[in-house]
């Protein structure tokens, strides 16, 4: 199984603060893999690291066999990320934004009528950002995520503030994405990890404590909130 992400010994420390704690952990092609864990568990910190927002103080990360320190433009290049706080242009329409975000990407005009069309946004696609629900703003930052055709897509509670429609919708969404690029996503809801994910890394105060696949989970007849609590108390 060829890894596409690699992560060796990650150490972060803030003022006061460990933030990664040796974390190591790998994410393989074409799969959907969850990063659960509290809220200040280190996955936002994890993610950023990853996608080259911030340095690691100790430790080596590689995405698609390339070092994100040594060779952050090629590695930005591979990767989409759709962070917590969606930051986008309110004033922008759809369109109008995903046409701009291509051009910063040096992407074809002809991706953005493909990524609105996979993420759902054709009925909204003339409307401004700041006239739409939470829900649509997640398939504009999607689709701004996926614009040029990334190997890997970097989500950070990606289903956050959702209603129960939405979320059904960006979930089928998600795993339907999953078939095709290698996805890492981060949450701290439960139901949400075996509802999309195909493999489960569970972090707490910074450490990785499991890392394995749903599959062998349910074979072993675990329930995965009870685990999931048995190893965060």
């Amino acid at each position: 199984m060829k890894k596409i992400l690699e992560a060796k010994n990650i150490n972060k420390t803030y003022p006061g603060v460990i933030a990664l704690d040796n974390v190591n952990f790998n994410v393989y092609k074409a799969k959907v893999n969850v990063l659960v864990g509290e809220n200040g568990a280190g996955k936002s910190t994890l993610m950023k690291i990853i996608t080259c927002y911030l340095p690691a103080n100790e430790g080596e990360v590689k995405v698609c066999g390339e070092d994100v320190q040594k060779d952050s433009l090629s590695v930005r290049s591979k990767v989409g990320y759709l962070p917590e706080q969606n930051p986008m242009y309110l004033e922008m329409y759809i369109k109008e934004y995903l046409e701009f975000v291509a051009g910063v990407y040096n992407s074809p005009k002809e991706r953005v009528s493909e990524m609105i069309e996979l993420t759902g946004l054709t009925p909204e696609q003339h409307k401004k950002i700041g006239e739409l629900s939470k829900g649509y703003r997640q398939r504009v930052g999607l689709a701004a995520a996926l614009i040029h055709n990334p190997e890997v897509l970097i989500l950070d509670e990606p289903t956050t503030g959702l209603d129960p429609n939405q979320l059904a919708e960006i979930r089928a969404l998600i795993k339907e994405i999953g078939k095709e690029k290698t996805v890492l996503l981060s949450t701290h809801i439960m139901q949400e990890v075996d509802k999309m994910c195909s493999r489960v890394v569970i972090i707490n105060k910074g450490e990785i404590v499991d890392d394995q696949s749903i599959s062998s989970l349910q074979e072993k007849g675990v329930d995965l909130e009870t685990h999931f609590r048995k190893l965060t108390q």
